[in-house]
């Protein structure tokens, strides 16, 4: 199971939020690039990267610090928040993430999803963020009544190459992952599934690793934070 370091992007800096609420953002840091380094150094095999003003204004915002980070290290990146039609998702291809993230777009426009997945095999991602199940867009400001596990199987043959679940109500609030929720999805769909929302724990990754069908785990608060060390953490996953 892949554990992705997580960088969330709000006016240039490193922040966390609390339930995905804008005005509850703790910094973190000035320098992205510098906290991508520092993931990096301490031997993680991937980023996850968010624009969170992007997500909510429905295009990159965060563009600056995103190719920045992209400059300073050599791990891949994904990225997502306002990304939502085919020139912008090439253009941050070809500044060099090794994927993007379609959330908004996969409930509002799945045939977008559908060709980028064919345009760009193995670089487009689905994220289905819930609250109690239903999936919430345009930066969890829009709540709907689609249920996350019926999105993800419209997509079971459309060749993305993984499903990112949060549970909104988990994320920044370190009680641990919807395990259930997210174990049952990865069940359900032959799509990776990667976890994210609660991570706070080494205890909350070899929970998710032993479900023996999650494929990843994103954290963020408790690697800043300290709760979780990451060096400590990749080197327990591989055991």
């Amino acid at each position: 199971m892949i554990l992705y370091p997580a960088i969330d992007l709000k006016d240039g800096q490193c922040v966390r939020l609390l339930r995905g609420d804008m005005n509850a953002a703790t910094v973190f840091g000035e320098d992205p690039a510098a906290q991508a380094t520092t993931f990096q150094n301490a031997g993680c095999e991937w980023l996850h990267l968010v624009d969170l003003n992007g997500a909510f204004a429905g295009r990159p915002v965060n563009g600056a610090a995103v190719e920045a980070i992209l400059a300073r290290v050599d791990v891949p990146a994904q990225l997502g928040g306002g990304i939502r039609d085919m020139e912008t998702i090439e253009a941050w291809l070809d500044k060099g993430l090794a994927r993007v993230i379609l959330g908004t777009v996969a409930v509002e426009d799945p045939a977008l999803v559908r060709r980028a997945a064919r345009a760009h095999p193995g670089r487009i991602a689905v994220g289905l963020d819930a609250r109690a199940g239903k999936v919430a867009t345009r930066g969890w400001a829009e709540a709907t009544d689609r249920d996350a596990l019926d999105i993800a199987r419209e997509f079971e043959d459309a060749g993305v190459a993984a499903i990112i679940y949060t549970d909104i109500d988990r994320d920044g609030a370190m009680g641990g992952p919807n395990v259930p929720a997210t174990e049952a999805l990865a069940r359900a769909v032959s799509i990776p599934v990667i976890a994210s929302g609660g991570v706070s724990s080494l205890d909350d990754l070899v929970t998710l690793r032993d479900t023996g069908v999650i494929a990843g785990a994103i954290s963020g608060r408790a690697l800043y934070d300290g709760a979780l060390d990451l060096g400590s953490a990749l080197a327990a996953l591989r055991r």
